[in-house]
């Protein structure tokens, strides 16, 4: 949450006051005074102090999905079953929302959370967070492929993708498996890519999104609230101000 909100959520004055506290150094967060704002801040992470008194606010909802074929990755959808769908009623809030998009036919890694900063700073191009995804395609693979993906995708009309890294895990001529890196999210970029060197994926599934790493434990439909080791992994994406990269 940022951090105005937290404190227009507290009732500490109005925007000329929170301002002006802010210009004198009385707002503190873990013990430093900040000037800006917008700072994303987390109960989990960040003690507010506000002229001397610590402020108590409400902390924000994490889940990690497997998500499964045939959800579509949205809050609401008048046709198909959505991951927030999958999350039991008495766990959701009004303002959860699936992180990126998985096309209906992709599984895997999802994170689902109503905080909103967190999700722009994982998602933003400009913030270059890697994603990893698993692919089966079904031709084989060879070095020619890895390197196009390293020198970026060109699609029809012109549009070029930012360097991927492809690794190859197994190659024949009805099948191959590999790994995908990429550090943007257009849409169907992972089927267009490889459509684009003659190869169509007939399985995806990702597998990690910066820090986080799907559980293997976690079966398809299933979800869990991330761990204290996971969040701490995440907090360098808290502490991001407005505008970093």
């Amino acid at each position: 949450m940022r951090l105005d909100k937290v404190l227009e959520e507290q009732k500490i004055g109005s925007k000329k006051v929170v301002r002006r506290l802010f210009k004198r150094g009385l707002v503190k967060v873990n013990g430093v005074a900040v000037t800006v704002e917008g700072l994303n801040v987390d109960p989990i992470f960040h003690e507010v102090e506000v002229a001397g008194r610590i402020l108590s606010f409400s902390g924000h909802t994490y889940f990690m999905m497997n998500k499964p074929q045939g959800a579509v990755t949205a809050v609401r959808d008048g046709e198909h079953t959505t991951v927030i769908d999958l999350i039991k009623e008495e766990e959701r809030t009004t303002k959860l929302y699936p992180v990126g998009r998985l096309d209906r036919d992709t599984e895997g890694l999802l994170l689902i959370t109503d905080n909103g900063q967190l999700g722009y700073e994982l998602m933003h191009p400009g913030k270059k967070v890697t994603k990893r995804y698993e692919v089966v395609v079904n031709e084989a693979l060879a070095e020619e492929d890895r390197q196009q993906f390293l020198e970026g995708i060109i699609f029809t009309g012109g549009e070029r993708c930012q360097p991927a890294e492809l690794t190859i895990l197994s190659s024949s001529h009805k099948e191959s498996r590999a790994y995908l890196d990429i550090k943007e999210g257009k849409f169907h970029q992972v089927k267009k890519m490889f459509l684009s060197v003659g190869k169509k994926v007939i399985y995806l599934k990702r597998i990690s999104m910066g820090p986080l790493q799907l559980s293997p434990e976690l079966m398809p439909g299933a979800y869990r609230k991330l761990t204290d080791s996971e969040l701490e992994q995440l907090r360098p994406y808290f502490q991001r101000k407005d505008g970093d990269e």
